[in-house]
């Protein structure tokens, strides 16, 4: 099957490609840009920079009268790998590589370009993937990475090419007494090698588990070692090495040290001038995952802090996995290519589809995870070994649309968790949720922002669904968390429309006094639960709602609108102990009198936050159209910077020497606090999304654009991983909100309870769309539009396309 391809990146462009290999939930390996293995993360915890389980790859050919040919198969290190204080630390380091690389993508397909001059006796490429399925996160779930190495015969005579495979037995490593077992089987589908281990004390650590490494050739000759030679002065690898150059077959080892390698070789005879495909599969199961909020805090392995892996309850073992896995194999190799192929297609700019596609990798990542009950959960992002801030954060998810729109179950079970099990009897929503489930609430906190943003984020679910009795079963608590913004002492105490109290938030501090950021998050969340009380017949509740917001709707365009943007009015609390308490985090200013770490008259990239989600869900515009206009011209003129190297910040640097971006916040008209918010100096790319998104739904979509390609450009595959947009950690959920920019630019709404789909200012060409539920394309042409389903279910009575309505468009 041929695959997509998005982008090329060149040899000078390869160093920092990661792309991510593993199913939602599962945790990844990654494909190196140069076709190396790296950041094993499979045993539930990031491993940046830890190739753990050591996958490697080695290529032997055969020429007619000509000595051996063999190579790692891995294009050449990069200058900044030659020097340590023993030369190069690189991982085969001294083993004979190719010259030359390129790589190819389209995520989930990443594609590796190997060779080595005129006069080499074969050229590869290395094509590796993992299933993925809108809509379907179980076949988008499966813990496997789907390796094919395309060898070609570059003579004029049969050449035999052997492909081996090595990987470490790393199951069970987090207890010292194991018996670490590899042993090579094979059944009617697979051959290879299945690794695992047993040992005292095995029981809940998060390495329990085992991996196999299997092929599809199983009529090809395939040779393997159970283990490498136990020998000293690194001649280990030499017997491995002159082992198999001498005719690309392998002998047995035995090795009774810990973490046994074991190795699998693939060997086929390829004709003149031919190309012959070699298929291995890489396959885990490890079925421990931990709380991060452990309630057995003096025994981490106990059973009451193990939350586990629903993909651990698919398959009985790796081998299992990868059995499961083959018997679909091509058809879900064809859905992924239709779906990659659906959006490269679509006759957007490169950059908007470059993001949208690549940040879906996140949900694939250890930021994201699913328990044994199959509910869905996210870090805010990944540390280089720790997850990094747990709790399925509110006010970081908030921003990201990508699961809402590509896996509408996992979206609703997450609204699900936050209403029935964050919420407590008073309406607050804990915004962190602690694991296990019946902990959830016990964090104890709400953030402002966050609570509202999950009221809009119900309303989203609600609609792309069509799901009624979805609504039924959150609306109670849905309406309890409303009326929680109107407490005495809380964010809207005196019910005035306006945000006033104590709102902590996403930017890890508390504001005081009215602010366009909470505001606008606030009136989104009032049109939403307006809509929502409409449906539910509680016309008195729905009324409210619509007085609240006309109010502090109003308030928003005449107190905090300057002139050229909204600010951020600094009010002290009068009465700090009338404050809800689980409103006060301990982050935020200590003296209340005189506030410190707030916005005040600064620019915010991210003020208008509230209204392009709004536009995102089909909510009505929440300001006057000319002020956000206005406004969104400022961030631009303001926050934008065409190069950093005269710009001061003292916190963490996303962006550096000449590369363009929107600051957090700027202050054109001074009157900056001593002490502002704590990351005004700094760049985020899922605030730079926000504001991206905001320009395109105003009309201002070459500004948009230009502002994701800003992004894009910095994650260039040199500098940094194209699939791995950080923040407060690796693979951050905030820049999930990328998505949003292509319904957002074609116009796309779909009311599943009106059974209603729009599009506007579309072009002839094949438009991809996606509602969580199903997704496919649109053909537009001198005909009537055609509206196609490739995946899922929808209810379409009346489509409106550029102004025209078509009844029954799916008959």
């Amino acid at each position: 099957m041929n695959w997509p391809v998005l982008n090329t990146y060149t040899q000078d462009r390869l160093a920092k490609i990661a792309l991510p290999l593993g199913g939602i939930g599962t945790g990844t390996i990654s494909l190196g840009g140069r076709g190396d293995f790296r950041d094993c993360e499979i045993m539930n915890t990031p491993a940046k920079h830890n190739r753990g389980c050591a996958l490697f790859t080695c290529v032997q050919a055969q020429p007619v009268d000509s000595p051996s040919y063999t190579r790692l198969a891995e294009g050449p290190l990069e200058y900044f790998e030659y020097e340590g204080v023993y030369g190069s630390s690189a991982f085969n380091h001294g083993m004979p590589r190719f010259q030359f690389a390129d790589f190819k993508a389209a995520y989930p397909f990443g594609q590796v370009s190997l060779g080595d001059g005129p006069n080499a006796p074969l050229s590869l490429k290395i094509k590796a993937f993992n299933p993925l399925v809108p809509t379907d996160a179980d076949a988008s779930g499966f813990p496997v990475a789907i390796i094919r190495y395309v060898a070609k015969n570059r003579t004029s005579q049969p050449l035999p090419v052997s492909i081996c495979a090595t990987l470490t037995n790393v199951t069970g490593q987090d207890t010292p007494s194991q018996v670490w077992t590899n042993e090579f089987k094979k059944s009617t589908s697979l051959a290879g090698l299945a690794l695992s281990s047993e040992g005292d004390g095995n029981a809940g650590i998060n390495s329990e588990g085992d991996m196999a490494l299997t092929t599809t050739d199983i009529n090809a000759d395939i040779t393997y070692r159970t283990a490498w030679a136990n020998l000293s002065w690194g001649d280990s690898t030499l017997d491995f090495w002159d082992d198999f150059s001498q005719d690309g077959r392998l002998e047995q080892r035995t090795n009774p040290n810990k973490w046994p390698r074991a190795s699998l070789c693939i060997r086929k005879t390829l004709q003149p001038y031919e190309e012959e495909t070699f298929t291995l599969i890489l396959s885990w199961r490890f079925p421990n995952r931990k709380s991060w909020t452990p309630p057995n805090k003096e025994n981490p392995n106990a059973p009451e802090n193990i939350v586990g892996n629903y993909y651990a309850t698919c398959f009985e073992s790796a081998w299992d996995a990868a059995e499961k896995l083959v018997e679909r194999l091509p058809e879900l190799e064809a859905k992924t290519i239709e779906f990659v192929s659906a959006l490269v297609q679509t006759p957007l700019p490169t950059p908007v589809k470059d993001a949208a596609l690549n940040n879906i990798s996140t949900l694939r990542t250890q930021t994201s995870f699913r328990t044994e009950d199959g509910r869905f959960f996210g870090w805010e992002g990944c540390g280089d070994g720790h997850g990094s801030c747990h709790g399925s954060c509110t006010h970081v998810w908030n921003y990201e649309h990508t699961t809402a729109f590509l896996f509408g179950k996992l979206a609703q079970s997450m609204r699900t968790t936050e209403f029935l099990e964050a919420t407590d009897d008073k309406g607050c929503m804990s915004f962190r949720v602690n694991l296990p489930i019946e902990n959830a609430k016990d964090y104890g906190k709400a953030a402002a922002d966050g609570q509202f943003g999950c009221i809009m984020k119900a309303y989203r679910e609600w609609k792309l669904s069509g799901d009624n009795q979805y609504l039924e079963i959150l609306w109670p608590k849905i309406k309890l968390a409303v009326e929680f913004f109107w407490l005495p002492g809380g964010w809207d105490g005196n019910q005035d429309g306006i945000v006033e109290g104590c709102q902590h938030n996403t930017m890890d501090v508390e504001y005081y006094g009215p602010n366009p950021q909470m505001q606008g998050w606030y009136l989104g969340a009032l049109a939403a639960a307006e809509q929502m009380a409409i449906q539910m017949n509680e016309a008195e509740f729905a009324k409210k709602c619509r007085d609240f917001f006309q109010k502090g709707s109003e308030y928003m365009d005449q107190k905090l609108f300057n002139g050229e943007y909204y600010e951020h009015i600094i009010q002290p609390p009068t009465n700090p102990e009338a404050i809800i308490p689980e409103l006060r985090h301990s982050m935020g200013a200590q003296d209340l009198s005189k506030p410190d770490l707030q916005l005040g008259a600064g620019c915010l990239v991210d003020q208008l936050v509230g209204q392009a989600f709004a536009r995102v869900v089909g909510l009505p515009t929440l300001h006057d159209p000319e002020l956000v206009k206005a406004t969104l011209k400022s961030i631009l003129k303001y926050n934008r910077r065409c190069g950093v190297l005269g710009h001061f910040n003292h916190l963490r640097s996303f962006v550096c020497g000449d590369e363009t971006a929107l600051l957090m916040a700027s202050y054109p008209r001074g009157n900056r606090p001593t002490r502002p918010f704590p990351y005004f100096n700094e760049v985020m790319t899922g605030f730079e999304y926000t504001a991206a998104l905001g320009m395109i739904a105003e009309g201002m979509e070459d500004e948009g654009i230009q502002v994701i390609k800003d992004i894009r450009d910095r994650y260039d595959g040199r500098k940094r991983n194209p699939f791995n947009e950080a923040e407060c950690g690796n693979h951050y959920a905030r820049a999930m909100a990328a998505w949003a920019a292509i319904p957002l630019l074609t116009g796309f709404q779909y009311d599943g309870i009106a059974k209603t789909m729009t599009f506007s200012n579309l072009k002839p060409g094949n438009w991809i769309w996606a509602s969580g539920h199903a997704y496919g394309i649109i053909e537009i042409s001198d005909q009537a539009p055609k509206l196609k389903v490739l995946n899922g279910s929808v209810s379409v009575n009346t489509l409106f396309v550029n102004g025209h309505s078509y009844n029954n468009p799916l008959d």
